[in-house]
């Protein structure tokens, strides 16, 4: 129980001041002719009349209390922690090989954008990266972002110096982005087709970068054979897996296998105050009702 204005019960001294006052005080004494009789002094009607007359004194304390605005903490429920997620994909000329029934660039933004719809409240942003690296869509928790670009992310819509393949470059380039990120999880899902010569050597520095921001790297390769040997090292050094999807299907299934593996986390909202004033109303509602009531004969004489 909280006030919103706590200064105002200090006014609370007088009602207690009175309430002593009343039950201890006298009165007039006026002197009958039966006061000298053998007639019992009735304690227990005495009591109650004093009983009585505190209600007047109670009902100024509750007065006080509600000009002191009582509030109670109200829960918000839950809201989900934030993930930061990057989405790398390479836009090599490689990419625009047949992939089932399309290309691998276009089935990736494909599962790329179906894996964003089952994550709303996340933050995320597209890196495109060859030769070298294009941040196309800042983090953002706007998905419709993401789904307006998508039609620009393909490899022939890129320039000429973006035909190779330098994962090394894009994963210290995305590190940058997420480390600058002031709360929430984050995470990388790199989508490629090939291998990076700027990783040998260069595993254990990168994924030693990626864990002391506590960035997880998910790989998923769509393209037979097995990952390169150093984006699996990195992969699995910060928390995260590499995935092989040879067709559209695969790579389905392994989106819906990176979204189980980091579900949705929630926290308690921070309470905040709400109103209070329906305990005390009652009661003051019931004691001014009793008061009343009392009035009509539990009551001292005014002789």
């Amino acid at each position: 129980m909280t006030f919103a204005y706590p200064a105002v019960l200090t006014l609370l001294a007088l009602p207690v001041l009175l309430l002593v006052w009343e039950w201890r005080r006298r009165g007039a004494v006026v002197v009958l002719p039966f006061d000298h009789t053998n007639a019992r002094r009735g304690r227990w009607l005495e009591g109650t009349v004093k009983t009585a007359n505190l209600l007047a004194p109670l009902l100024l304390a509750v007065a006080i209390i509600l000009l002191a605005g009582p509030q109670r903490p109200l829960s918000q429920g839950t809201q989900r922690v934030l993930t930061n997620i990057e989405l790398v994909l390479d836009v090599s000329g490689s990419m625009t090989a047949q992939y089932g029934d399309g290309r691998r660039a276009d089935k990736a933004v494909e599962a790329l954008q179906e894996f964003v719809s089952h994550r709303k409240g996340d933050a995320f942003g597209v890196t495109l990266f060859g030769t070298e690296v294009l941040h196309w869509v800042p983090l953002t928790k706007d998905l419709d972002a993401l789904k307006h670009s998508a039609p620009f992310m393909k490899p022939e819509a890129m320039p000429p110096y973006m035909g190779g393949t330098r994962i090394g470059l894009a994963l210290r380039s995305v590190h940058k982005i997420l480390a600058d990120r002031p709360k929430g999880d984050k995470m990388i899902v790199l989508i490629s087709d090939g291998s990076s010569g700027d990783l040998r050597g260069q595993g254990n520095k990168i994924s030693s970068d990626l864990n002391g921001d506590d960035i997880v790297l998910y790989y998923i390769h769509v393209a037979n054979g097995q990952p390169q040997q150093e984006v699996y090292d990195i992969a699995n050094r910060t928390g995260g897996e590499a995935f092989v999807a040879g067709d559209p299907a695969a790579l389905q299934t392994v989106f819906e296998k990176i979204d189980a593996m980091q579900p949705a986390k929630f926290k308690p909202e921070t309470p905040i105050p709400a109103d209070n004033f329906r305990p005390f109303a009652l009661a003051g509602l019931s004691m001014l009702a009793l008061q009343l009531l009392t009035l009509f004969g539990i009551r001292f004489t005014p002789w």
